[in-house]
């Protein structure tokens, strides 16, 4: 896929975390195009979720910087959050609400007026998502899938014009998937919304991404399309797996601790 717009939405220049001692993220450089749909991939511990963090306003930069849609993180942390949305790995729907009254919820933490505007961006919501008819069931009885494209759609309501998601698929079967991301391009074609996630599934990573960025050590070691990334490994026929192990000298799962483990298991569990 080619991104839709050569101008940069988001613009990240030596950007660097350190907690105490240990830098977690090391003078990394990158812009994301507007329209585009980048995969950031990387081991655990590499310096993803510090990044994601900074850049969603949640850890502030030990030094560097980054813009997104012009606003800085930092020093215009408000008006980032105004333009961003964010899914993040483990569930954030409340089960025991309907998918309406969850989207309700989220309409009103964004300040979304007047009432008319918030019932008309729910029900345009629910209509992109497929998921009108299911508007008065308790999203408990969703099934993985559902619950994926309930939260794209609570991160979507106040329009963002980036929408940041972490393992967006973790535990979903590949029909949910499928439906899951045939929506994050929908959303991408018809607002331009830039698309920016992390996975650790190697294929969906090389078959949705329009770039991506693969970080270890702290560093950004190689930035291009999939079909770069994989012919820089001098490897016939290489796959974006074989090109992983080949610029960050780990098997994505080798990484994994206890804690992420479990996390996972319960994610999955939860999804069904």
């Amino acid at each position: 896929m080619e991104s839709q717009s050569v101008s940069s939405l988001i613009e990240v220049l030596n950007l660097t975390k350190k907690f105490n001692d240990f830098t977690a993220v090391d003078d990394i450089s990158f812009n994301v195009n507007k329209g585009e749909i980048f995969g950031f991939l990387g081991p655990n511990g590499a310096g993803k979720s510090t990044t994601i963090k900074m850049l969603i306003t949640l850890l502030e930069p030990t030094k560097g910087k980054a813009l997104i849609d012009g606003y800085d993180i930092v020093n215009e942390s408000s008006k980032v959050r105004e333009t961003i949305g964010y899914v993040s790995q483990m569930i954030s729907v409340d089960g025991t609400l309907t998918a309406y009254e969850n989207l309700m919820l989220m309409a009103r933490l964004y300040d979304i007026a007047p009432k008319t505007e918030r019932i008309k961006r729910i029900n345009e919501t629910l209509s992109f998502l497929n998921l009108e008819k299911h508007a008065n069931s308790l999203v408990r009885t969703f099934s993985g899938g559902m619950i994926r494209k309930m939260e794209v759609g609570q991160a979507m309501l106040h329009r963002p014009k980036v929408l940041f998601l972490d393992e967006p698929t973790t535990g979903l079967d590949p029909v949910a998937q499928q439906s899951v991301w045939e929506h994050l391009f929908a959303l991408r074609d018809t607002m331009n919304t830039t698309i920016f996630f992390s996975t650790h599934n190697m294929e969906e990573a090389d078959k949705v991404s329009d770039r991506i960025a693969i970080i270890n050590e702290g560093k950004i070691v190689i930035i291009g399309t999939p079909e770069e990334i994989k012919a820089k490994t001098g490897k016939p026929n290489a796959s974006l797996e074989d090109a992983f192990i080949f610029f960050t000298g780990n098997k994505f799962q080798d990484k994994s601790n206890f804690r992420e483990i479990r996390r996972n298991r319960k994610t999955e569990q939860r999804l069904g």
